[in-house]
């Protein structure tokens, strides 16, 4: 009924934990960006099914490219660093089984990072489409990628649990990552960056996420996201700036 689809590069830390709350699934699909490490080994021990496919710095790419190897009727979706608890377990089996007109559900994420649960922010309200039928709609977007779903979509009350940015140099490395896919998307969509864009967006950035959202609260851990997603901006508006003047 249900095909757990988990996409990695590099995980072996993480890919026993993740498959191992996934063994209720019917299927585990591991869509591996040809990893150098033993993720996919131990994947294979485990009992997935691996499918090497260069990620292509597109990840609704590679997120779909999963949904057409699933053979169930649903499709769920977990990264590497995500654990499905025992209340959202039973929860999803639930309702797949119940709610035959609704086509997806919204999943919501409870981040930890650098170990510390987080409760405000943007880490702290994450809501994403992560469940849904195989046929109901496809990823869009080359990152921060979203699973548009036609239909009818519910939302799920338990959470997922996420352990992410384990060191500043972690989070750095993924920062640049993504924030070159990001600028690089924009400039071929044909959006430019002014000055202003550069330099007053990541202010507001963190005034909205350290203040608005009340990231304070989460006291040090709260600061260090809230600059990091500051820089995250700062980073998308300056490469996407330095891809025009390259051009």
């Amino acid at each position: 009924m249900i095909s757990a689809v988990i996409l990695t590069k590099n995980e072996e830390e993480n890919i026993k934990k993740c498959l191992d709350c996934v063994l209720w699934c019917d299927e585990k699909l591991l869509i591996d960006d040809y990893s150098t490490d033993n993720t996919v080994d131990l994947a294979r021990k485990l009992g997935a099914k691996v499918f090497e496919r260069r990620l292509g710095k597109d990840f609704s790419a590679q997120r779909n490219f999963g949904i057409s190897k699933a053979k169930n009727e649903w499709v769920l979706f977990i990264d590497a660093d995500e654990i499905v608890s025992d209340d959202l377990k039973k929860e999803i089996l639930k309702k797949v089984q119940e709610n035959k007109e609704i086509n997806g559900y919204f999943i919501k994420r409870q981040d930890f990072v650098f170990g510390k649960k987080i409760k405000h922010g943007e880490f702290g309200e994450n809501s994403l489409v992560r469940l849904a039928k195989k046929n109901a709609g496809s990823w869009k977007g080359k990152v921060h990628e979203k699973w548009e779903i036609k239909g009818e979509v519910g939302k799920l009350t338990h959470t997922l649990e996420h352990f992410s940015h384990h060191s500043i140099d972690g989070f750095l490395r993924k920062i640049n990552f993504y924030t070159d896919v990001r600028a690089k998307e924009l400039y071929e969509r044909g959006t430019k960056a002014s000055f202003f864009s550069i330099i007053i967006y990541p202010k507001l950035k963190f005034i909205q996420n350290y203040f608005l959202k009340l990231g304070f609260m989460d006291r040090t851990t709260g600061l260090v996201l809230a600059i990091m997603m500051s820089l995250h901006s700062f980073l998308v508006r300056g490469k996407l700036w330095l891809l025009w003047n390259k051009n």
